[in-house]
C-alpha cells in the first residue's frame, strides 16, 4: 500500500486528523438521514406507488413531514440542532426521532474509529465512504427490509475500483474473487433453503451487500463476516424472543451482515484472532492491511 502511504498528511497533527474526521461524520451522518428517509420513498413510488409524494435526494428542501415547514440551516446542524430543540419541531413542536442524531453520532464515531486505526490516509477516506455507505443500508434494512442497489451495486464497484488503483494485484484478486464468493454463497444458500422449505430465507439484496463487503474486505474476509453477523443474528432474534416481540417472522440479516462487515474493518486481525479465525487468515493468505 506504497500508494497510499505516500498520501499520508504527515504535515496535520494527529489529534486534529481525528477531529476533521469527527467533524466530517456527523456532518455526512446528517445527509444519511435524508438517504434513509428519502430512497425507500422513491423506490415505492418508482413501484407505482404514485400517491407518495415526488422526492429526490436534493429536492425540496429539508423540511418537517408534519407541519412541511422549511428546516433553517441553524436548525440542522447535526446533533447540537436536536438537542436545542429538545427533539421537537421549531415551528409545530412534533418529536423529532431520536434515530437522526443517533445516525450522525453513528456515523461521527465509525470515522472516528477508522481515522484512528487507519491514520490520515486516502485509505481511510475510502473506508469512511465505505462505513457511511453501510450505516444507510443498514437503518434502510432495519425499517423497511430494503436493501436498494442504488447503494449496494456501486458500494461492490467502489470496492474493485478502489483496490484495482489502489491496492497491491494479489489483494484485487482476492477482492474480485471476494466479490463471486459473496454473491454466489448467499445465492446458493437461498435456492437450497427454497426448494428445501418452500419459502425464501433471504433477499436479493443480502447477496449483493455481501458482494460489497467481500468486494472491500477480500475473499477471505467472507467467513468471519457471516460468522459474526450469524451470532449477532442469533443473539437478536433471543433478544427479541424473551422481549415477546418476535412471533417467528422474518428478520432482516442485512444489519447484521453490515455488522460483521464494519467489525472486521475496525478489528482486522486482531478481532480474528479472538474469533480463533486467526488461521483461517493466514492459511487463505488474507491480504488486507487491517
Amino acid at each position: 500500500m506504497s500508494e497510499l502511504a505516500a498520501l499520508n498528511a504527515s504535515f496535520w497533527p494527529f489529534w486534529l486528523w481525528l477531529v476533521f474526521a469527527s467533524l466530517l461524520g456527523l456532518v455526512i451522518g446528517s445527509f444519511l438521514n435524508v438517504v434513509i428517509y428519502r430512497l425507500p420513498l422513491m423506490l415505492r413510488r418508482s413501484w407505482g406507488e404514485t400517491q407518495l409524494p415526488e422526492l429526490s435526494l436534493s429536492w425540496p428542501a429539508s423540511h418537517c413531514p408534519a407541519c412541511l415547514t422549511h428546516v433553517s440551516w441553524y436548525h440542522n446542524l447535526p446533533v447540537i440542532s436536536w438537542l436545542l430543540l429538545k427533539g421537537k419541531c421549531a415551528s409545530c413542536k412534533t418529536p423529532i426521532s431520536r434515530l437522526y442524531p443517533g445516525v450522525e453520532l453513528a456515523a461521527g464515531c465509525l470515522a472516528l474509529m477508522i481515522a484512528w486505526r487507519y491514520g490520515a490516509s486516502l485509505q481511510s477516506l475510502a473506508f469512511m465512504g465505505l462505513a457511511f455507505t453501510l450505516l444507510a443500508l443498514a437503518v434502510i434494512d432495519a425499517q423497511t427490509r430494503l436493501l436498494p442497489d442504488f447503494l449496494t451495486l456501486p458500494l461492490v464497484w467502489a470496492g474493485l475500483t478502489f483496490h484495482w488503483w489502489f491496492s497491491s494485484p494479489e489483494l484485487f484478486n482476492q477482492a474480485f474473487v471476494g466479490a463471486l464468493l459473496g454473491y454466489l454463497s448467499l445465492w446458493s444458500l437461498y435456492w437450497v433453503f427454497k426448494l428445501l422449505t418452500g419459502r425464501e430465507g433471504m433477499g436479493y439484496g443480502d447477496f449483493k451487500l455481501l458482494a460489497a463487503l467481500g468486494a472491500w474486505l477480500g475473499a477471505p474476509a467472507l467467513v468471519p463476516i457471516v460468522l459474526l453477523a450469524s451470532l449477532s443474528g442469533l443473539v437478536a432474534a433471543l433478544l427479541l424472543k424473551l422481549g415477546k416481540r418476535w412471533q417467528g417472522q422474518a428478520l432482516p440479516f442485512g444489519p447484521h451482515l453490515i455488522l460483521g462487515g464494519l467489525a472486521l474493518l475496525l478489528g482486522g486481525w486482531e478481532l480474528a484472532q479472538t474469533l480463533r479465525l486467526g488461521s483461517w487468515l493466514l492459511v487463505t493468505g488474507w491480504a488486507f492491511p487491517g
